[in-house]
């Protein structure tokens, strides 16, 4: 089952465009079931970018390295992936060259460039900086319990 959205995407910031195209693009409301689709949409970009910076890499690649990541816990749909790749190359984060596969077949690879690099960087302080916050509140918690 997809979930359908239906507002224009004209002024939203690029969480908002990974949230909207999360809900449109997992294969059904199950395939979240740990995983809120929130944190799913807020965590794509700095995955891939993670994820490009051990190497170049093609859309099924990553979306079978997320996977395996995971350990199953986030599954991603091609519609959801090949939006967010597009819009990080047109932020010139990252760039995509043809390629041929081992099959012979042409393939689209996507691949880092440095301000990719230092977005990634920026992107895990930020990830880093709310896991801080969650642990001091569990120990606030815990303290005060």
């Amino acid at each position: 089952m997809l979930v359908q959205l239906g507002m224009a995407s004209g002024s939203l910031s690029g969480h908002d465009l990974n949230v909207m195209q999360t809900k449109k693009f997992l294969k059904s409301d199950k395939d979240m079931t740990l995983l809120s689709k929130d944190l799913v949409a807020a965590s794509a970009s700095p995955i891939i970018l993670s994820i490009l910076s051990q190497g170049d890499s093609y859309g099924y690649a990553i979306i079978q390295q997320v996977r395996e990541l995971s350990e199953g816990e986030m599954e991603w749909a091609d519609g959801m992936l090949y939006p967010i790749l597009h819009r990080l190359e047109r932020q010139k984060f990252i760039e995509s060259y043809w390629g041929k596969a081992e099959s012979g077949r042409k393939r689209k690879y996507y691949r880092l460039r440095k301000a990719g690099t230092t977005e990634l960087g920026r992107l895990m302080e930020n990830w880093n900086t709310v896991y801080v916050m969650l642990q001091k509140s569990r120990e606030v918690r815990t303290c005060s319990t």
